[in-house]
């Protein structure tokens, strides 16, 4: 077997925003947003993945959006590369989700949570150990939470994640693992094959489950940010000389 890279946009699109991935997201969101708790128990991904609508499309980003069982939006972004703004963009984005419920007419009371979920290939909090952070409203002296959780952030390092299959432990462990190292498996190792949401994210995958197109888009981004990759070495050479 070979397999994709999640980490790409097209795929990460792909594995978590189809119509065949509500499993796949309600475990993924259990094991990342609430920390393995078993607190999803359904949900409902907005404007599903549809290849014809993303395939062409460059120099931008794609998220993916889905509702949660209780009402709460989640909105969840992997993110390669730092470009300037970044940290602006996501808290523009979890207003802009929050703010954008009511519709003429609807009162305050409505409005539901929002939760801004972002996967990062780059350490964002260089001087945080956490692979996982999370950010909240809080009261500046006693940290007591506002009320009304209104906006959740956070933040996946994946840079910081160093662990190998034999040192997985738990849920979260495995979810990082495959976000982190898929595009370097031959085959769906017993501890990822052992978890049947984990198992069916690695079978769409497989580069086999993709059409020529979506192969060739995929392959395309890889190389971008294999270039990407090489030209930021190359500038941290140049200024450690």
């Amino acid at each position: 077997m070979r397999f994709i890279d999640p980490r790409t946009d097209f795929a990460f699109k792909k594995i978590f925003g189809s119509d065949k991935s509500k499993p796949i997201l309600i475990s993924f969101l259990n094991a990342l947003v609430y920390q393995g708790q078993d607190r999803i128990k359904d949900l409902e991904i907005i404007d599903p993945y549809q290849a014809a609508k993303i395939l062409g499309l460059k120099d931008t980003y794609l998220d993916v959006k889905a509702v949660l069982d209780d009402d709460t939006k989640v909105i969840i972004e992997m993110q390669y590369d730092y470009v300037p703004g970044f940290e602006q963009r996501i808290l523009y984005n979890g207003a802009k989700g929050y703010a954008n419920q009511l519709v003429k007419g609807q009162r305050y009371r409505e409005l539901n949570s929002v939760i801004a979920l972002t996967i990062t290939n780059f350490k964002l909090f260089k001087n945080v150990p956490e692979v996982i952070t999370y950010f909240e409203f809080k009261e500046r002296n006693t940290l007591m939470a506002y009320p009304f959780s209104a906006i959740t952030m956070i933040f996946v390092d994946l840079q910081k994640f160093k662990k190998e299959l034999t040192e997985l432990n738990d849920i979260i462990d495995k979810w990082l693992y495959f976000l982190s190292k898929t595009w370097e498996l031959e085959e769906i190792p017993q501890k990822l094959e052992q978890i049947e949401p984990i198992k069916e994210a690695l079978l769409i995958a497989n580069r086999a489950s993709f059409s020529p197109e979506e192969l060739d888009t995929i392959e395309q981004q890889e190389f971008y940010r294999y270039d990407q990759q090489k030209l930021t070495e190359l500038n941290l050479k140049i200024q450690q000389e």
